[in-house]
C-alpha cells in the first residue's frame, strides 16, 4: 500500500512538472508582442483612398499600440513579391490578449460590416516578435 501511495505520488509530481513548461509557453506567448498584418484585394470600382479612409478606424481601437497602412510599393517585380493587393494594414499590439480584444473591438467589427463588400479577398498574417 505504502509503495502504491509513493508510485501515486511520483506520477502527480512527474506530470505535474511535465506541464509546467507548457503553460509556462502559454503565459509567455501571451506576454508577448504581436504584429497584425492585413492585406485586401478590392473589388473592381472602389476607390483606394476613400478604402484607406475607413480603414483608418483600425488604428484607433483601444488595444492597437502601432498602425500602418499603405498600397504596394513600387519595387522590382520578382517572383517572391506579390504587388497584387490594393491595400495592406499593419498593427502592433503588446500582446496577444490585446489582439483577441482588438478582434471582438466594436470599430474593428464596425468596419468589417460597413466595408467587407468592397473586397474581393483579405489574407492575415499574425506573428509574435
Amino acid at each position: 500500500m505504502n509503495s502504491r501511495r509513493k508510485f501515486l505520488q511520483t506520477l502527480t509530481v512527474a506530470g505535474a512538472a511535465a506541464t509546467l513548461p507548457i503553460n509556462l509557453m502559454a503565459e509567455q506567448a501571451n506576454k508577448q508582442k504581436m504584429i497584425h498584418q492585413v492585406f485586401f484585394w478590392l473589388k473592381d470600382g472602389v476607390n483606394v483612398a476613400d478604402f484607406m479612409n475607413e480603414a483608418a478606424v483600425l488604428g484607433k481601437c483601444k488595444t492597437v499600440h502601432k498602425f500602418y497602412m499603405g498600397t504596394p510599393a513600387p519595387t522590382e517585380a520578382r517572383d517572391v513579391v506579390d504587388h497584387s493587393y490594393q491595400v495592406a494594414c499593419t498593427l502592433f499590439f503588446k500582446s496577444k490578449e490585446d489582439q483577441d480584444a482588438y478582434q471582438v473591438d466594436p470599430d474593428h467589427l464596425k468596419f468589417i460590416e460597413r466595408n467587407s463588400n468592397k473586397w474581393s479577398a483579405v489574407k492575415v498574417y499574425d506573428f509574435v516578435i
